[in-house]
This record gives C-alpha cells, structure tokens and sequence, in this order.
C-alpha cells in the first residue's frame, strides 16, 4: 500500500477506487496547496501524487520527493510538470487527453458565440433595467456563419471546432506546426482567431501586439488554450483602443485573473473561469483516467495515457 496525495477534492468516485488500495490524503481546500505545503506532503514519504494544472511540479520539487514513484494530472496539457526531471528520476507521469476534446470544443464555440452576438452585453443590459424596447441598430453583433474562422492548432480539440464552426457555415482556415498556413496570414484572412495550441516556448506571447493589429477592427480573438499564448497587456490596449472587435477567453495570465485586473475593464471582453472541460460528465471521467494513471504507475505497469 502507498502513500498518495491528490491535491484537490475530485467528482465522482475515482478517489474512491484509489483509496481502497491505497492511503490516500486529499487536500480539504477551495484554493490549491501552496508551494511549501506540496513539498511538506511530497517530502513526507509520498509515493503517489494526482496534481492540478495549476501545482507546480518542478524539478525542485521532484527532487525534493525521495519516495515518489508516479504522478498524474488532471489536465491534457502538463506544461505546470518537468517531465525531463520526472523521466530522469524514472516516474512516469500520466495526463488525460481525449475525454475532454467535446466538451472543450463546445465551451470553445460558445465563447465564440458569445462575444460575436454581445449576448453578456446585452444580459448584462437586461438585468440593470436598460432593457427599454426593440431598438434596430442596439447591440449590433457579427455572423458565425459569414465568418471566416481561424484555428491555431488543429490538433484533437482544433478539429473538434473546426467540426462544429463548418456546421454553421463558417469558412475554416488554419495554422499548424507542419501544415496549414502562417500564423501571420492565417491572422489577417480570419474574422475569429480561436486558440488551440499548447504553451510552448515557441507559443508564449504568440499573440502579441504585432499579431493583434494584424487581425483589423471586426475581427475576435478566442482563446481556450492557455493564458500565457496571448500578451495580456496588448490584449488590452486591442480592445481600449479598437484594434480588435472583442475577445472571449477561457484562460488568462495571470490565471485566477483578479477582480481588479485592469484587463477586466476592457470592451467587449468576455472571461470565464477556465471551464474548458466542465461538465459533470467530462470531470468525472477525467478523475477516472487521472486515478487509472496513478495506480498504474504505483504498480509498476503501463500508464493508459503517459505524457513523459
């Protein structure tokens, strides 16, 4: 029996699985254990570690763990681990691709709609009383299905949106690491930029002020991959200053965005709170691959889906 320790409180009853074979320790809070407090766990005799997207897992803090044998996110992506310290050291480290590429590319489109129809504007509207009569030209938005939409990374989640954008109507270009077109041109053909690739050194700051003004004044930008891909601060000047028509993000940087960030005054914005994959269904599952993950590595057998 092992040591593990998952770092938030899961739906679903994947927890439960691992429990049985295992000593398990879930941390009790809303907000993520901190730094110190994941090093306190890790270098008390962990074996086991089921992380979030947001702990940081360097190589400082697999050093600092004598005893870990395996680790699994739940999360696709795993730019938050060192999975070269982790290799180094022999632990294999397992994510959860495929289950959440729908519900992802669903929250994707409704960002995208949300933002080209105004619909939190004019909600927004309606719940302050404003909301006065049947006006032609109040709160005037753009057509989906006139647009032509521009997919940054046309991996699993990028064609899943590609899949439903071509549903309504949309032309569809695209931008690749081997295919596609350039980013520069793929930016100012498109009337929505949606974002799919993952943070990568070549990604960081990919849109970045040069990109912005390449996209014209009637374009959006969507961005549900990772905060960091896009300049917060030229984002906002974009949308102060109308070198864009609006934007819908999913992720921010820095992520939790604070209340008082000034991005948050900008026009014409539309933020959720990283929801990419929420849905009772879609989480549940994740718990189930992230908790298959870790009791296969404390096994010693495959991982069902290993990142490193």
């Amino acid at each position: 029996m092992a040591r593990c320790f998952v770092t938030r409180s899961l739906p679903g009853t994947a927890v439960d699985r691992l429990a049985a074979e295992h000593e398990v320790e879930v941390w009790p809070d809303r907000l993520p254990p901190s730094p110190d407090a994941l090093r306190e766990r890790l270098a008390g005799g962990v074996e086991g570690l089921l992380c979030m997207l947001t702990d940081p897992v360097g190589a400082d803090l697999i050093a600092a763990a004598p005893d870990l044998r395996a680790v699994s996110t739940y999360a696709v992506g795993t730019d938050n681990i060192d999975l070269a310290a982790a290799a180094e050291r022999g632990i294999p480290v397992g994510h959860t691709p495929d289950v959440l590429t729908e519900t992802s590319a669903d929250l994707a489109l409704a960002l995208m709609l949300a933002v080209m129809r105004r619909i939190p504007a004019g909600d927004a509207e309606v719940r302050a009383g404003e909301w006065l009569t049947w006006e032609p030209a109040r709160l005037l938005g753009h057509d989906l299905h006139r647009a032509t939409v521009g997919i940054v990374g046309l991996g699993r989640i990028g064609q899943a949106v590609k899949r439903r954008v071509e549903g309504f109507g949309a032309r569809v270009v695209h931008s690749g690491r081997t295919d596609g077109m350039p980013v520069e041109q793929l930016l100012e053909e498109a009337d929505v930029v949606t974002l799919h690739c993952p943070l990568t050194d070549a990604t960081r700051g990919l849109i970045d002020e040069a990109a912005l003004r390449r996209m014209g004044p009637d374009a959006y930008l969507v961005n549900t991959a990772r905060g960091p891909v896009v300049d917060t601060d030229a984002l906002r000047r974009a949308l102060e200053e109308g070198w864009i028509a609006g934007a819908a993000l999913d992720v921010t940087d820095p992520e939790p965005l604070p209340a008082d960030h000034p991005l948050l005054s900008a026009p014409n914005l539309v933020v959720a709170p990283h929801l990419g994959s929420a849905s009772h269904e879609t989480r549940a599952e994740m718990a189930d691959i992230a908790v298959d993950n870790l009791l296969a590595g404390l096994a010693g057998t495959p991982l069902p889906h290993r990142a490193n």
